[in-house]
């Protein structure tokens, strides 16, 4: 198993890709701690892990909350893995000139605080003991994503953050990697399409990601919790400072 021994922490673990990750590193042997702030749902995972003979303990932390996260760490102690998947409240579908400022900047904000603060409680502790790896997810809309509001520059922010952190943190044996990965079936479902606009075409949405995607095809949630546990692996401890795109993505890195 890949992550044997490994101790990590996954925020945002009651969500759809945080669950399926969590699950993944505890098939790998890691013993992983959930995140959240919705008890039932990260209690819903772990039962799950438990159950396949996996090590799961939950804690209701507000990734916002900078004296929360920075104690929770301090109980865990010893962190080899940070993986911030936080949802960030990211609106969409509209134009920038008929957004409000506050959904415009939710994700740009919140987003890029949320990954601060869990980041920096990890690093502190992982450069004490030499070694431990940072994860992130994003659409990798950096590049260029119109219609889709704060994601962009909240994108940006995370992939600035990750290549920094990997500069200052590598010497101490520390490593940063994100993941770029967008409009993942699994996740983006009719119901959540239809809340925005209840006319929505959901096949029509999910070919037309595909279409623009170099692999023309959506990514799983089996293929970005592969690639995430191979990143958090010391297979992968020569790679750093950059940004896996899973299936091709849709902006080319």
């Amino acid at each position: 198993m890949l992550l044997t021994d490994k101790t990590a922490i996954i925020y945002g673990a009651g969500g759809s890709i945080g669950g399926a990750v969590a699950r993944a590193f505890a098939r790998e042997g890691a013993r992983v701690h959930l995140v959240g702030r919705t008890r039932e749902t990260l209690e819903a995972v772990a039962k799950e892990i438990t159950a396949a003979g996996g090590h799961a303990e939950t804690a209701v932390v507000d990734a916002l909350d900078e004296a929360a996260v920075e104690e929770h760490a301090g109980r865990v102690g010893t962190i080899d893995i940070s993986f911030n998947l936080v949802s960030r409240g990211d609106v969409q579908g509209a134009p920038l000139t008929e957004m409000p400022a506050d959904d415009f900047l939710r994700p740009v904000l919140d987003g890029t605080r949320a990954a601060f603060l869990t980041a920096r409680a990890a690093a502190r502790r992982m450069a004490e003991r030499g070694s431990g790896v940072i994860l992130t997810l994003n659409s990798g809309s950096a590049h260029g994503s119109p219609m889709m509001g704060g994601t962009g520059p909240a994108d940006a922010a995370a992939d600035a953050l990750v290549r920094n952190l990997a500069m200052e943190l590598g010497p101490r044996g520390v490593r940063a990697v994100g993941l770029w990965a967008a409009g993942v079936p699994e996740t983006l479902t009719g119901d959540k399409l239809r809340a925005v606009d209840p006319n929505v075409n959901v096949a029509g949405i999910l070919d037309h990601l595909a279409s623009l995607r170099m692999t023309r095809r959506n990514p799983t949630l089996a293929e970005i919790t592969a690639t995430a546990v191979f990143l958090a692996s010391d297979h992968a401890a020569g790679i750093t400072g950059t940004f896996v795109n899973v299936t091709g993505g849709m902006f080319p890195g």
